[in-house]
């Protein structure tokens, strides 16, 4: 009897064994387009204000500061890990050779949609750059495998993270003493013209082969410790404007995904809800074990958000229980609430149509 039970036993585990374990991951490549919420380690090499390769960012991460705005693991880390990769996808700066073959992270922290985004920051790579770095990408692979006909196949197995539009409203529409958008555009205007632009964009990943796509909505940015630091009377309540600006794009981006699936032929879009996501959270903290949801771990002034972390801040010890890490970014227990919802969305609220783990099995 025992046997038999210990039998029972072995197969229950091997049926829920994670991708993760597997010797295979469940897609042979990964690539990763966004903003400073993925970056890790492309702003490195330029001449930017927006880098995160100083501690105590990367307290908790295995190889310590390496250009992630967090203090472990990001969203794209964790949902890598998920589907069963072994090694961190490399950031374009510092991959090469076959290593591409697994995928690339293309991600420049203040990047956006549009080119002029992020600009009072210095350098960064926006959307178009990062489209261009991947096309350099592509060529490598025809050369490695062979012929365009076995990069295509290798590409169409792929799955594509892209996750821009936050700077586009943090760090250009409502930063109007440096940026003329908000006064040329009203929001839904301004939503319109970016969904636009990402339309194009987006058409251009799919040319240079992207099938699998998920498409990642903008968050709550007017809930980040910044924005209540800055715009929420009693640092608790989310900033309205911010928030309901955004959600214009959103709506938008929820058309663009149908519309794609419908007319590009082969394609399998989808789009993650972060805005719901994190408004759910927000809603029920504890339920996830966060106990502070409205502060930087580690940052300066109310809210721990009015200037973001610096170097060698001491940050706060109790990192797992705090939603935020810094001004504007999540920690890493955040990250894998995001990442694991984002894998596999059993609530079927936030993944549209699928999660990534179903459009990794398409």
């Amino acid at each position: 009897m025992r046997v038999l039970e210990w039998l029972a036993l072995l197969v229950v585990c091997v049926t829920f064994l994670p991708e993760s374990v597997r010797s295979e991951p469940l897609v042979p490549c990964f690539f990763v387009f966004g903003d400073s919420l993925v970056d890790n380690g492309n702003n490195n090499i330029i001449v930017s204000m927006a880098r995160a390769n100083y501690a105590p960012y990367g307290i908790d991460f295995p190889l310590g500061p390496t250009g992630r705005f967090s203090n472990g693991l990001t969203t794209v880390d964790v949902i890598a890990q998920l589907l069963g990769f072994e090694n961190y996808i490399p950031p374009h700066s510092q991959a090469s050779g076959s290593s591409l073959l697994s995928g690339v992270n293309y991600a420049s922290a203040a990047a956006g949609i549009r080119g002029e985004t992020g600009r009072q920051l210095g350098a960064r790579i926006d959307f178009t750059e990062q489209l261009r770095n991947y096309k350099n990408t592509v060529s490598q692979l025809v050369n490695i495998l062979g012929s365009e006909e076995s990069a295509a196949e290798h590409l169409s197995q792929c799955i594509y993270y892209v996750g821009m539009g936050s700077n586009d409203y943090l760090n250009n529409y409502f930063m109007p003493e440096n940026y003329d958008t908000s006064n040329r555009y009203t929001p839904e205007q301004y939503a319109d013209a970016l969904a636009n632009q990402y339309r194009q964009q987006l058409k251009t990943l799919y040319s240079y082969g992207a099938r699998k796509v998920a498409v990642i909505g903008v968050g709550l940015v007017g809930c980040s410790p910044n924005k209540l630091a800055s715009g929420s009377n009693d640092g608790i309540t989310c900033v309205g404007k911010v928030n309901n600006a955004i959600s214009f794009l959103n709506k938008r981006l929820t058309t663009l995904v149908a519309d794609f699936n419908n007319k590009l032929e082969g394609s399998k879009f989808t789009l993650i809800d972060t805005f719901n996501m994190l408004g759910d959270i927000l809603r029920n903290p504890g339920a996830h074990g966060f106990t502070n949801s409205n502060a930087g771990c580690c940052g300066v002034g109310r809210n721990r958000g009015q200037i973001t972390c610096l170097p060698f801040q001491i940050p706060c010890t109790n990192r797992n229980q705090y939603l935020f890490w810094d001004a504007f970014h999540p920690t890493e227990a955040a990250n894998i609430v995001f990442g694991k919802i984002s894998y596999i969305d059993s609530s079927n609220r936030y993944c549209h149509p699928y999660d990534i783990r179903t459009l990794a099995l398409l």
